[in-house]
């Protein structure tokens, strides 16, 4: 008879084998990093409704440019009153001029995506503007790959823009993305590493708080008759006992009190947790380049690449506000004008923008000073019209 030698190892009793510090061993690995997801929903909530670093940076940018005066002008003048410039003073019922331009700005920082829908423009002029959220909006592409439609999507409901007639009731403005033809890339997508990081480091020293503010330690358990192992009920008081009265910021300085050969080996910071506040801050100023806000604006400590709070703030409106809002005024006079607004141009009036007083006033005076140049060449370079009947 040919025996099963599978038969037999099976019929065996089982083996039963541990160690005794099996349960103290450490892995060395660090692990993975858990990133947060980047879509829109995701990356608003940990970047700028869970970030202080990241929602100080959207709001100074969005801000700042909202509250830029523009100028609408053609070829032949500069308006002091436009239909355009009475739309944009009065969008809608519910908006006012800087809400709407704040909503806009914050939507393109957010996502790298803004819309704003034409209300009641079937003919002339349209008698509303409303920002749409970025993260319900869908582009539909058409056959040569360009917009023919955009699905507007909220509480299962869903709403379709019909971009082939001639006036299109949704403006998308987009920032460049290199890998996607339809959707801008965001700063906030940039920066989420960073994020990541900063939020991190945030939880990691609200814990801390709540454990004394001080690193945890060890508890070494010696018995009378040399045993280093707790009974179950041993080790379940042990820890009620930590938690109630051990932990959290009411229970800071409290002593501890040690029976039955328990002993306390405090843990001192290592170099890493003492770098560690320095990681944070490191992450904070990856956050504020990624939006394009000089970090001393933003208040974080040991930057000194401006010489002082002037030069960064017009360094921020020359490197960050003004190309984001001439590119937006361009986009919506570009929208405008499919309604019959006229080709106008909509543009940042530089003159009235407190941070570039100086700067501008050198500029006024150079060119004022140059006798070779017609006064027309000279309202050129200024940005001006032609005079009147010239």
């Amino acid at each position: 008879m040919k025996i099963n030698p599978f038969r037999r190892a099976a019929a065996r009793a089982p083996e039963a084998k541990a160690s005794a510090t099996g349960a103290v061993i450490a892995w060395a690995g660090a692990g993975r990093a858990a990133w947060t997801p980047r879509d829109t929903v995701s990356l608003t909530k940990t970047g700028f409704s869970g970030n202080p670093v990241g929602f100080r940076a959207i709001k100074l940018i969005a801000e700042a440019a909202a509250a830029l005066p523009l100028t609408c002008q053609d070829a032949a003048r500069r308006y002091d009153t436009h239909p355009v410039l009475a739309l944009l003073a009065r969008p809608n019922p519910g908006q006012g001029r800087a809400e709407l331009f704040e909503a806009l700005y914050g939507q393109l920082l957010l996502s790298g995506n803004a819309y704003l829908e034409a209300v009641g423009g079937e003919i002339g002029m349209p008698l509303e503007l409303h920002v749409l959220r970025s993260d319900r909006m869908r582009l539909v592409p058409g056959a040569d790959g360009w917009p023919v439609a955009y699905d507007y999507a909220v509480g299962g409901r869903k709403h379709r823009f019909d971009m082939t007639g001639a006036a299109p009731p949704v403006c998308h403005i987009k920032s460049f993305h290199p890998q996607d033809d339809h959707y801008g890339l965001s700063p906030m997508q940039a920066a989420a590493a960073a994020l990541d990081v900063h939020n991190a480091a945030s939880r990691w020293s609200k814990a801390l708080l709540d454990n004394a503010a001080r690193p945890s330690g060890a508890i070494v358990y010696r018995g009378a008759d040399g045993q280093g192992t707790l009974s179950e009920e041993q080790y379940a008081r042990l820890q009620d006992e930590m938690l109630s009265y051990h932990q959290g910021a009411a229970n800071a300085g409290r002593p501890m009190l040690l029976e039955g050969g328990l002993d306390w080996k405090p843990m001192g910071f290592s170099p890493s947790d003492m770098e560690f506040q320095e990681t944070k801050a490191a992450a904070a100023r990856e956050i504020a380049v990624a939006f394009g806000v000089p970090p001393m604006l933003l208040g974080i400590p040991g930057d000194a690449t401006y010489a002082n709070y002037q030069e960064a703030n017009r360094a921020f409106y020359r490197l960050t506000v003004l190309p984001l809002a001439a590119k937006v005024a361009g986009a919506m006079a570009a929208f405008l004008a499919r309604f019959g607004a006229g080709e106008v141009e909509l543009a940042p009036d530089l003159d009235r923008v407190p941070a570039l007083a100086a700067e501008r006033e050198a500029h006024w005076r150079r060119i004022a000073a140059a006798d070779f140049l017609s006064e027309d060449e000279k309202r050129t370079l200024l940005g001006l019209p032609k005079r009147v009947g010239a």
